[in-house]
């Protein structure tokens, strides 16, 4: 028998592994400042895009405003307790009237924080004798919830149609001896590489198989559609939909989530989702921090114009340079290169010291052995200077690359993976 951390010593994770080298640069780094296009980071300003604040809103000035009048008026603790005991208001309900309407959907319901948020609505819709069967590339919420089922789950390859009716065939044979039903999951933008996800052909198949969808669609709400309501409505498919799920965290520039379907769903889960009805409600200035959000996502679509010039202007930019973003279609701006992980620290380090450009890094095992994905995330604050600085930057890292300029360093440095 070995004492219970005896393997944490042994084996820190896929992550903890890289904690000397990366801890308080790679990992964990100190972005300060205000939340913005360019921020400090090791005390120097730097062009920031590893920040999803899509629409600009974390700094705009009327929410800034009611931020700061919801503290005062209530503090950062009321309504104490779960919503189901002591946590309800007027407010809440009121939110959730005005995202039901938002998002085309009978009921939402305000939720306190997005991941255990849909890790419990997973939890909450499925039963011992039900199946799930959701995207391989689904994030981490959504992985963590199915964990907690106890039935059977299956993974279709990403965005693969035909995947996905393979698993469906299987899981309707064992939902046919069980007597239960089918979940499918997807997201409405896989926030790594910026694909939508295929609702449109997905709600199709209700022609031919017996399932009810869920779509995390924390990166499409607020981004996506021509109202901004999300992925279901830029596909024409919102009412396909059977639960909604969006996160407050990125174009709402705050804390909290929602989710929304039928009036019967909802009412379901209010009882029943364990993150809920055990846990402290959404507090009050975080309510009217949403509804003030909400408005200006509603009735400023110039934001969100903003937003889409400069993700066009990004995006464009990089292609004209011949740089491979995959298939992303959406604000999601990820940049592919070949190279080593030690290759890949030595040009963050060279973006961020000597070009002063902040972005999130990915290398393996979240990505193929060989390559390196520099993720980028434009925003409505970002504005031509950033762009075009950030263009010139991007190609003079990638004849670095190229002709093994970052190699050389990496030895000499002794960089190790």
């Amino acid at each position: 028998m070995k004492d219970l951390f005896d393997k944490i010593v042994e084996n820190k994770g896929p992550l903890g592994k890289y904690a000397e080298v990366a801890e308080g640069y790679f990992a964990f780094p100190k972005l300060e400042g205000s939340i913005g296009n360019r921020m400090y980071f090791n005390g120097k300003k730097v062009i920031t895009w590893s920040v999803n604040d899509y629409l600009g809103l974390a700094n705009h000035p009327e929410v800034r405003k009611v931020d700061i009048e919801a503290s005062k008026k209530y503090g950062s603790a009321y309504p104490m307790g779960a919503r189901l005991m002591s946590g309800h208001t007027e407010l809440h309900e009121k939110l959730e009237t005005e995202l039901a309407d938002f998002v085309n959907k009978e009921k939402a319901y305000v939720l306190n924080f997005g991941y255990q948020g849909i890790l419990s609505t997973i939890d909450s819709l499925v039963s011992k004798n039900d199946v799930i069967v959701y995207d391989i590339d689904s994030h981490a919420c959504i992985v963590d919830g199915v964990r907690l089922h106890v039935g059977k789950r299956f993974t279709f390859q990403h965005n693969d149609i035909e995947s996905l009716c393979k698993n469906l065939d299987r899981a309707t044979k064992i939902a046919e001896k069980t007597g239960g039903g089918i979940l499918v999951i997807s997201e409405g933008v896989f926030g790594m590489r910026g694909e939508q996800g295929k609702i449109k052909e997905i709600v199709a198949l209700k022609n031919r198989y017996k399932f009810r969808l869920l779509v995390d669609d924390a990166h499409g709400f607020g981004t996506l559609g021509k109202s901004g309501a999300g992925a279901g409505e830029e596909q024409g498919v919102q009412n396909e939909i059977d639960v909604y799920f969006a996160t407050f965290a990125k174009s709402m520039a705050s804390t909290g989530a929602f989710i929304a379907a039928d009036e019967m769903i909802i009412n379901y889960l209010k009882y029943n989702m364990r993150s809920q009805v055990f846990a402290k409600s959404l507090q009050m200035q975080l309510v009217e921090g949403a509804l003030m959000r909400l408005k200006l996502l509603r009735n400023c679509p110039e934001i969100r114009q903003s937003l889409w010039t400069n993700v066009e202007n990004l995006q464009s930019g990089l292609r004209k340079q011949d740089f491979d973003l995959g298939t992303t279609q959406s604000c999601v701006t990820p940049v592919f290169l070949k190279g080593s992980i030690q290759e890949a620290m030595v040009m963050v380090r060279e973006l961020r010291e000597k070009y002063r450009i902040f972005c999130s890094i990915v290398v393996y095992p979240v990505i193929p052995k060989g390559l390196i994905l520099l993720r980028l995330i434009p925003t409505a604050s970002h504005n031509i200077d950033d762009i075009d600085e950030t263009l010139e930057a991007f190609s003079k890292i990638r004849s670095k690359l190229s002709d093994g300029t970052y190699r050389k360093i990496a030895q000499r440095m002794g960089v190790s993976s």
